[in-house]
């Protein structure tokens, strides 16, 4: 019977597990809204939707990057290459986009970049922090919003937490509005105004640009500060996709469209982040015997071993051989003073701690009678006593037989003592 309960029990708690390994398999996932902006994604933050829709803007293919600017424009060279003429123009047909969170180069990077505009070819970059050398070069940097920013108004205090933008008059949709949330559109540009000022595309309600035209040589820059607007959760909403589609509108077309994926994604078959060490025989070989190490530690050095406790003889107890020695120190001369000395110390202290009486002066006679009185012994075994202890202080030498007797009148008078 009582088998056949804890079948029923086990039985049961079979099922429920099974219950909620099915529940935890069919729940929906979590949204994932990391700002990936890589072109295959279809999440929130994700750029699959324009991606997937520029060919029908430009009428023509986009052709992914995914190699460094330098490789791009230069194709199967090196940086280290000799044969690379600094002064070698580009055909003017090219419009280069790049949309990310921060956009940084190298200065390699950035002087073929710079030539490649100038050349005649077109930059579009849309992100929140750009290259210090690039924003340095064409003269504008960029800054973020206040979190919260409150308005006053005769209901009371309003507090704001969204960005809307719009275009420029005579741009396109002027006049749109396009909202977006403060917490992912927080950044706009700053304009250097002792330089020659860009021509402003776009920007928010309190005139802070946000979309910049900027001519360099025979090509142009397309800077905006907003990334988040050309992902997938604001192109797809009818509210604020066509902030997108216009910014993009200003590229000249038919043009050749390159859609860079290098600064999110790497070069094509490098997304490990061991890439490096795997690449060169050399490191992988090491890494592969340094995992095999481990293992072999883990296996053999990392378990707890079982040690002997191994006995601990206890110290010998050498009491009375220390004071056997010092007693023949003392004993190896005729002249036993010393020993009387410190007896007579011993003993008195002893007077003092349980008597209450002070030994000071001995030949006291108030003394003498209060201890006599104390200890409940005649008075004339304590004058005796005393008599014995001034001897042995005032003697010039203390023989054994005077010893021995202070020794026991000493010893009878604690042990007759009450």
């Amino acid at each position: 019977m009582k088998n056949r309960r804890f079948q029923l029990y086990l039985l049961g708690l079979l099922v429920l597990f099974g219950a909620y390994v099915v529940a935890e398999y069919n729940q929906p996932k979590p949204v994932d809204r990391t700002p990936t902006f890589i072109n295959h994604d279809k999440i929130p933050y994700g750029t699959y939707a324009l991606f997937d829709l520029l060919p029908d803007l430009f009428k023509r293919p986009v052709q992914t990057v995914r190699e460094p600017i330098f490789n791009q424009l230069y194709p199967g060279a090196s940086p280290d290459n000799p044969s690379i003429d600094s002064s070698q123009t580009f055909t003017p047909n090219v419009n280069y986009c790049f949309v990310n969170s921060i956009f940084k180069l190298d200065s390699l990077d950035c002087n073929v970049l710079l030539r490649f505009v100038a050349s005649g070819n077109n930059v579009f970059i849309a992100a929140e922090e750009f290259d210090a050398k690039l924003s340095d070069t064409l003269h504008f940097d960029t800054d973020t919003y206040a979190r919260v920013r409150t308005l006053r108004n005769g209901m009371g205090v309003l507090r704001t937490d969204s960005v809307t933008l719009r275009f420029t008059p005579g741009g396109p949709t002027s006049q749109r509005r396009f909202r977006y949330p403060r917490q992912v559109a927080a950044a706009h540009f700053l304009l250097d105004s002792a330089t020659t000022q860009p021509r402003v595309l776009a920007a928010d309600t309190r005139n802070h640009p946000v979309l910049l035209h900027i001519p360099h040589g025979r090509g142009n820059f397309y800077l905006c500060s907003v990334p988040i607007a050309f992902t997938n959760l604001y192109v797809l909403r009818p509210q604020t996709s066509d902030f997108a589609f216009a910014g993009l509108s200003y590229l000249p077309a038919p043009r050749t469209i390159w859609w860079d994926e290098y600064q999110k994604q790497g070069r094509v078959g490098q997304q490990s982040l061991l890439r490096v060490v795997l690449r060169y025989p050399a490191l992988r070989t090491a890494f592969y015997a340094s995992l095999l190490g481990v293992v072999l530690f883990m296996a053999f050095e990392a378990k707890r071993r079982q040690r002997i406790i191994p006995v601990v003889k206890p110290l010998p107890n050498t009491t009375m051989l220390f004071t056997r020695t010092i007693a023949s120190l003392y004993q190896q001369g005729n002249n036993h003073q010393l020993i009387a000395e410190k007896k007579i110390s011993l003993f008195l202290e002893y007077i003092r701690t349980q008597f209450q009486e002070d030994t000071q002066n001995l030949a006291d006679e108030q003394f003498r009678e209060r201890l006599a009185h104390k200890t409940g012994l005649p008075r004339t075994r304590i004058d005796e006593l005393v008599r014995l202890i001034n001897f042995a202080r005032t003697a010039p030498r203390v023989s054994d037989q005077e010893l021995l007797v202070l020794s026991r009148r000493i010893s009878d008078f604690r042990r007759d003592a009450r």
